[in-house]
């Protein structure tokens, strides 16, 4: 089971991509494109080209977690834009608010009770 826990690193790939790629493709992607280790622990977030899924790869220490959101209606409200980086950092909180069609930037959060290093 994936837990979006706040020391989580979670980064959206801004360019979208062809999901018809599985996991070995997805993690050359990360290699290749996003100069990322996929095997780092990190979230990665990918959507497909129409805005109307989320795909999220995950590497646990023993095996990659491949999860896919296909929305039942609409399409995303909100994706970064393509000018910026190829990627996108996201907090915990943030990529539950994208998950239920929200606008994470847009959301408000109660202050952190303590900072971690």
């Amino acid at each position: 089971m994936i837990q979006l826990v706040p020391q989580l690193k979670i980064l959206l790939a801004v360019e979208p991509v062809d999901f018809r790629k599985g996991i070995d493709t997805l993690a050359a992607v990360c290699k290749e494109h996003l100069a990322q280790d996929p095997l780092s622990g990190a979230l990665f977030v990918f959507r497909n080209r129409s805005g109307t899924a989320l795909k999220m790869l995950v590497y646990d220490g023993s095996g990659y977690w491949l999860c896919l959101k296909r929305f039942s209606q609409g399409k995303l409200r909100w994706w970064p834009e393509s000018n910026s980086a190829p990627l996108h950092p996201l907090a915990a909180q943030q990529l539950c608010v994208l998950l239920y069609h929200g606008h994470p930037e847009l959301a408000r959060f109660a202050e952190e009770w303590r900072k971690l290093a």
